[in-house]
């Protein structure tokens, strides 16, 4: 270690001199040896310095700052595994699939976020949901970043980016969440509230692959709308729903729910996803009022 350095310790207050020679040189006494061994060792691990300093004298300190080191790295692996990713997905793609894909890794960034799904959701929801349900319904509905993503996710994550980034999509699926059959004066807590029950009735027969029909995660739903608007759930009620369900149907939503679960790992069981239910639902509404089914 040079004599530079040393002094730059001495000068940031890690190094503490034991006095001065009569020329003015800094002496320092046998213990500064090992402290200076530790500083550089702190300093290999690319602490700053003044985490350094805390971190000499008190144990604590010394393992927030591994906490927070070893954080800042697994973000900076997480960005470098993203950006490898996207380099493949280009160099393996075709002339005019390179500047496709070129624009959509623009637009998302590398590393990505879901905060334009978040925002896509927050403005599609009604403003004075309370937050026990809405947190739900982001957490269904916001799609976690993979940790390691191949390829083929990257491109899928950017297609998603895409979706809720494009202004015309915000704007119908803003419009389908405000005329949803529950209609002007709905109160919107107990509609969200009974979806969510709705969905959660549905999810066994979502993952048994079973096909839509009557049963209780039906009455469920045609219950929230009917609680929503103030009625009854009737025989013309769930007619008039199922026309307005179809009505307020926006296609580039059951792209999104597609893309949303290709982005899932490859292995495993698949959660069943908010748009799934739902689609369930309205063809259990369908079938129910083509069989003459009532509540």
């Amino acid at each position: 270690m040079t004599v530079k350095t040393v002094r730059f310790y001495s000068d940031r207050g890690l190094l503490p001199e034991a006095g001065r020679s009569t020329g003015g040189h800094r002496r320092y006494g046998p213990e500064a040896l090992e402290r200076l061994r530790r500083i550089r060792s702190l300093r290999t691990l690319d602490l700053p310095v003044p985490q350094v300093a805390r971190a000499l004298d008190e144990e604590a300190a010394l393992d927030e700052a591994i906490e927070g080191r070893l954080r800042e790295l697994n973000g900076q692996l997480a960005a470098l595994r993203w950006r490898e990713a996207a380099l493949h997905l280009l160099r393996d793609g075709t002339v005019e699939e390179r500047a496709e894909r070129l624009a959509l890794i623009g637009a998302m960034g590398t590393p990505p976020t879901t905060d334009a799904m978040a925002y896509f959701w927050r403005c599609a929801l009604p403003v004075r949901l309370p937050r026990r349900i809405v947190t739900p319904i982001l957490e269904a509905a916001v799609p976690q970043l993979p940790a390691d993503p191949g390829p083929e996710q990257v491109l899928t994550f950017a297609r998603l980016h895409a979706v809720v980034t494009d202004r015309a999509v915000c704007t119908e699926h803003t419009r389908s969440v405000s005329r949803q059959p529950a209609g002007t004066g709905t109160r919107p807590e107990p509609l969200f509230e009974g979806l969510l029950q709705a969905y959660a009735l549905a999810e066994p027969d979502l993952r048994a692959g079973r096909a839509p029909r009557a049963g209780e995660a039906l009455d469920c739903f045609v219950a929230a709308y009917a609680r929503a608007r103030g009625t009854q759930d009737t025989p013309e009620f769930r007619h008039r729903l199922g026309e307005l369900l179809r009505w307020a149907t926006v296609p580039a939503m059951e792209r999104y729910w597609e893309l949303f679960g290709e982005l899932a790992p490859g292995s495993g069981e698949l959660e069943p996803t908010y748009g799934a239910a739902q689609e369930w639902l309205r063809g259990a509404l369908d079938a129910a009022c083509a069989d003459g089914v009532t509540g």
